[in-house]
């Protein structure tokens, strides 16, 4: 299954390293850590470019982690890349249990789902193919309800407000009604029937008008199904604690959900002691033409990032502190 992993491009991957590389000290041997693997992109070119540090990542979808340990493999990297199978809210306790002695100069967290599990229709997170209602990350946990579960079992009220605050659906009623009514005939199974049921769901002369009338809806699903909101909510300060002074916590969200979760956790940060936290951008950052020129599924991303000072409120690290030093010692 690993041998099939699709290649994924790796989002505003030029931008994680430029932010890198002006804020952390290249020759560093801390840790540096990537909240997903994916298709190895982001963590395989920190292990290039940070040569003295160790990279750790973790994956919770079985395909990914497989196929992550391949790639380390075939690279020679074993000593250096370290992959773990969970999802990242486990992580910060992982870190505190295992390398308690090891604070981290860098994370970062890619909150994308990867092109392989868009292209991967079996996995029920597109509506291109015909596919089962799955969209679990870690689909070999069978204690995590799938999107067909969710649909065929919960209240045409408890429907409408997923749809409503994870879609973010104005008709999110109308598509909850519509897949109660369908759901009284016979079970709702795959990704095209909850496709048609959000088609005609909505009103004829909106349609066919962009974007499709079930994006929202499969977004709803997939977000719930995996309590990605929460667990970002949870594990961002978290993962800032386990930086040391001079890290940098860099994150890549793709909604404004994310977004406005990544913005808020950063401000309650940076406003608890300004002394101790640097917000490094002051807007989100934006793919370029030429990002979006090589992969369109990046439009939507924004990253943000914060760097931890010292008590002091002392800046240091990377190209940056090497121009304060100077400028100390004149």
């Amino acid at each position: 299954m690993d041998q099939n992993y699709s290649e994924h491009y790796s989002v505003m991957l030029r931008d994680c390293l430029r932010i890198f590389g002006e804020e952390l000290d290249v020759n560093s041997t801390s840790p540096i850590a990537d909240m997903t693997f994916g298709a190895g992109g982001h963590t395989l070119a920190l292990a290039k470019e940070f040569s003295t540090s160790e990279v750790y990542s973790v994956d919770q979808d079985p395909e990914a982690f497989a196929n992550g340990q391949r790639l380390i493999k075939e690279g020679g990297l074993e000593d250096r890349v370290h992959l773990i199978h969970t999802n990242f809210t486990n992580f910060p306790a992982w870190w505190s249990e295992n390398k308690s002695n090891k604070p981290l100069k860098g994370a970062m967290m890619d909150l994308g789902v990867s092109s392989h599990h868009f292209d991967s229709f079996e996995r029920g997170f597109s509506f291109r193919e015909d596919a089962p209602l799955d969209m679990r990350m870690n689909n070999s946990d069978d204690s995590i309800p799938t999107a067909a579960d969710i649909l065929n079992t919960y209240s045409e009220e408890d429907i409408a407000n997923i749809i409503f605050e994870y879609g973010e659906e104005r008709l999110s009623r109308r598509i909850a009604k519509k897949i109660v009514e369908t759901r009284a005939e016979a079970p709702i199974k795959t990704t095209k029937e909850l496709e048609n049921i959000c088609f005609h769901a909505y009103p004829a002369n909106m349609r066919h008008r962009r974007p499709h009338p079930a994006t929202r809806t499969f977004q709803a699903l997939r977000i719930y199904v995996n309590a990605e909101l929460k667990v970002l909510s949870d594990t961002l300060p978290k993962l800032y604690e386990l930086l040391e002074p001079g890290g940098v916590l860099i994150v890549i969200s793709f909604h404004s959900l994310e977004d406005r979760i990544v913005k808020r956790t950063f401000k309650e940060i940076f406003q608890t002691d300004k002394n101790a936290a640097k917000i490094l951008t002051k807007r989100p950052l934006t793919p370029s033409e030429l990002e979006l020129e090589e992969n369109p599924r990046s439009r939507s991303a924004k990253l943000r990032a914060i760097k931890k000072l010292d008590p002091g409120g002392v800046e240091f690290g990377g190209k940056k502190e090497k121009k304060n030093k100077q400028a100390r010692r004149k």
